[in-house]
């Protein structure tokens, strides 16, 4: 279903006129020097919004469950590697993958770290020199990541990010005094964390706030946030709602693909009309109505912007009959576990931002500006993480360099960056066939503006565990159970997003309240061309 509060049609002279107002109308409830500062912040990003003639979108792809960064990007290098292979290479399920070089062995058992074969070396040349004499890998199933990152330079690392407060060492943390966020390590309130800046509860996401500082920029505000997966409370912001599609593309109220109830497009057209047209002066009634209209509307401006999804861009079509994502080639990824294809429903869900981008290169949407939300869940990987995890990896590569290869179809790639986050990292310890709940982890950011080919930061020293309680006591960046201490902020990672986004640098201090705790030179994390 389609989220509340959709705009109807908007001439774009209007528009930039209409949203100040909405936004306007909300602050006119501050009292006080609080009302001045926040219309000054709206007037500032509206200006900046109107002086931008360029198309750009940022792309949250968000793993569910907490992605095990430590088998995602590794360090290979001798004392990083006796660290790494003497923590988890631990019975009954050693979850250790095998060094760079070491063949597959296809007699292994199905999941296990042999049948995948070592680590694959990724050529990092440290231009920061950050990670002097270091060097690194990545999970075997990333090979499709493997030449974004090295060859093509469209793919970066950051690594250890995390929420954070303030800069906190591992003294610090130590400290109950010091300011921490809240309910570390639960799955729904570091999911809000990542996408709101606060713990579950929390109803507006930095998403979503960026798209009202830059909402004047569409004559459809409709479109600017939109998810492929369902509620996304990242997107969400004070006038800009999230919009949601199916794979498929918008959803029509009542009917079918074909425009049709009970096989009649007239019945359709006439559930529509009574539903957009209040009979009575009840105000919920108005409004109620009024949101049906927006919706139909919305709904019919994006069935006749998008190409269909068989389109050489997006997919493949059909010898004979209608489209079917689930028989697409460019949908399908080997399995690691059945060794076969199978279906990749986020490469699907980056089908369908694809053809939504396109629709708005060509200005058939209305927009300038947009936010998009994918998902990839099964990340709680407490059990089977060798088997799991190894799938989970192989999805996320296909599924990024569909994207990508979509992208550059549309000769949109320095126009549209991505990124991914997750509820936490792991647990560095073994729990036997599995890994616990964390907290910092690494995460890949991709496009043409990239600086890609680098690990933008300090990666994090892995340690050996004491007896006393998997304290890590030789690494500055370990807590319990080997978790990251995150070194990197969600505001930190947020806010040079929202930099290259168009976001003015006032705007963003607002909406990332925790920026202004870190040094000024480090508030911009530089993986921007």
């Amino acid at each position: 279903m389609k989220a509340p509060e959709m705009t109807s049609r908007i001439p774009p002279s209007r528009a930039s006129r209409r949203v100040f107002l909405q936004h306007a109308g909300t602050m006119g409830v501050l009292a006080g020097a609080g009302a001045p500062l926040a219309l000054n912040l709206l007037a500032a990003g509206s200006a900046a919004a109107q002086s931008a003639t360029d198309y750009k979108a940022v792309v949250c792809l968000f793993l569910f469950g907490g992605n095990d960064a430590f088998n995602t990007v590794l360090p290979t290098d001798a004392g990083s590697w006796q660290a790494y292979t003497s923590t988890r290479d631990q019975a009954p399920d050693p979850i250790a993958l095998l060094a760079p070089g070491m063949a597959a062995s296809t007699g292994a058992a199905v999941g296990t770290p042999a049948r995948l074969g070592g680590v694959l070396p990724l050529l990092v040349p440290d231009a920061r020199g950050l990670n002097p004499g270091r060097s690194f890998g990545l999970h075997p199933l990333l090979g499709g990541l493997k030449p974004l990152f090295e060859t093509e330079r469209r793919l970066a690392i950051v690594p250890n990010v995390g929420p954070l407060i303030r800069p906190t060492s591992k003294a610090q943390y130590a400290q109950a005094a010091h300011p921490r966020p809240a309910s570390l390590f639960s799955h729904n309130d570091q999911q809000n964390t990542w996408q709101a800046l606060a713990a579950e509860g929390a109803t507006r996401g930095w998403g979503g706030r960026m798209g009202d500082v830059l909402a004047a920029m569409n004559s459809r505000t409709v479109f600017t946030s939109v998810s492929a997966t369902g509620n996304a409370v990242w997107l969400a912001g004070q006038n800009v709602q999230q919009y949601q599609v199916s794979t498929g593309g918008a959803l029509r109220m009542g009917a079918d693909d074909a425009g049709r109830i009970y096989g009649s497009t007239a019945v359709a057209d006439a559930l529509q009309r009574i539903a957009s047209r209040s009979r009575g002066t009840h105000v919920l009634e108005a409004d109620l109505a009024a949101v049906s209209a927006r919706s139909i509307d919305a709904e019919f401006t994006l069935r006749n912007a998008l190409r269909p999804p068989g389109d050489a861009p997006f997919g493949t079509a059909p010898a004979s009959g209608g489209y079917n994502g689930n028989n697409d080639p460019k949908m399908l990824y080997d399995n690691p576990v059945t060794g076969a294809k199978a279906f990749n429903s986020t490469a699907q869900q980056f089908q369908i931002v694809a053809r939504m981008i396109d629709a708005g290169l060509a200005g058939a949407t209305g927009v300038r500006r947009q936010l998009f939300f994918v998902s990839l869940g099964g990340f709680d990987t407490h059990d089977l993480q060798n088997r799991n995890h190894a799938d989970l990896m192989a999805r996320l590569a296909h599924a990024l360099a569909y994207f990508d290869g979509a992208l550059g179809a549309l000769n949109a790639r320095d126009k549209v960056t991505t990124f991914t986050a997750s509820d936490f990292g792991r647990s560095f310890t073994s729990n036997g066939d599995g890994t616990d709940h964390g907290w910092g982890g690494h995460h890949f950011v991709m496009g043409g503006a990239v600086k890609g080919g680098d690990i933008h930061g300090r990666f994090p020293i892995l340690g050996t565990k004491n007896g006393n309680n998997n304290n890590f006591d030789s690494s500055p960046d370990q807590i319990g159970n080997g978790a990251l201490l995150p070194e990197v902020a969600v505001d930190q990672l947020g806010a040079t997003l929202g930099r290259w986004f168009g976001v003015s640098d006032t705007a963003l201090a607002d909406i990332f309240p925790n920026l202004a705790n870190f040094d000024a030179g480090k508030r911009d994390l530089g993986f921007f061309l």
